[in-house]
């Protein structure tokens, strides 16, 4: 059988999504987890494999087993077994041709900045932060640039590891909450490191450093070093992934980051 689990993550204190032989990635976690439940070991797919440091408010993946338990026991009885700073939001038997990376064709992610001089306590793990003022019209512009679909290669990781450089991006939009810009972002998948990429460029934009006009030049000069350096991970979420209604998932709507500010 089958199951679909949504998860939501703090990942302050992992080395990232995928399982290490440390044990310090969020799979390892959850894998040991099921298996609880389970009672045999089981290997879990995810929609998207989170960096170190990066959170998740809409996390999906799916796993194999044989055992017969109530989809409670994946949601309750998982959560017993798991640190504080992981859950299991929902449980749902599907397909065996449900995949949660394959099958889904929309990612979402957030990113919350901190805009003050002084970084914030409360927020550290949680928001990235710049102490220069930035401008939002400027950025707003830039965002804009990246819409639709290129060649992102300017915004890769050097040890990416994806077959194509090229993204269709539906959403690259700027809000402003006091102190905080939120970055909100969707495409059919994601590079390593892309969103964090795009971040740093906006900022650079933002400090006044380049005219919203730079982000053109990036996508199409295609060149990872002569952007910005990586962003910090500590504001990046993974806000939803998005399938087809006939996986029927119970997905609730993507959870905007102005419920942590």
């Amino acid at each position: 059988m089958r199951y679909a689990l949504g998860l939501s993550y703090d990942g302050t204190r992992f080395c990232g999504w995928q399982s290490q032989p440390n044990a310090c990635g969020v799979q390892d976690t959850l894998e040991s987890a099921i298996a609880s439940i389970s009672q045999h070991t089981v290997r879990v797919h995810a929609a998207g494999r989170t960096d170190a440091a990066v959170h998740a408010l809409g996390q999906v993946i799916h796993f194999d087993t044989d055992a017969v338990r109530p989809l409670s026991a994946w949601v309750r009885g998982v959560n017993a077994h798991l640190p504080e700073t992981v859950r299991v939001e929902w449980a749902h038997a599907v397909d065996d041709g449900f995949h949660a990376r394959f099958s889904a064709f929309s990612r979402s992610y957030q990113y919350l900045l901190y805009n003050a001089p002084v970084a914030p306590a409360l927020m550290a793990t949680k928001a990235g932060w710049f102490h220069l003022p930035l401008d939002f019209n400027a950025m707003h512009e830039a965002a804009s640039y990246l819409m639709g679909e290129h060649d992102f290669s300017a915004f890769r990781a050097s040890e990416c590891q994806a077959k194509s450089p090229v993204r269709q991006l539906t959403k690259a939009n700027i809000r402003v909450a006091g102190q905080y810009f939120i970055f909100e972002f969707s495409a059919n998948a994601f590079l390593q490191h892309q969103v964090r990429n795009m971040i740093g460029a906006l900022v650079y934009v933002g400090k006044g450093a380049h005219p919203p006009t730079y982000m053109l030049e990036l996508l199409r000069k295609r060149n990872r070093t002569l952007s910005p350096p990586t962003f910090s991970p500590s504001g990046l979420y993974l806000t939803g992934v998005d399938y087809d209604a006939k996986w029927g998932l119970p997905i609730a709507p993507q959870r905007g980051l102005q419920v942590l500010i």
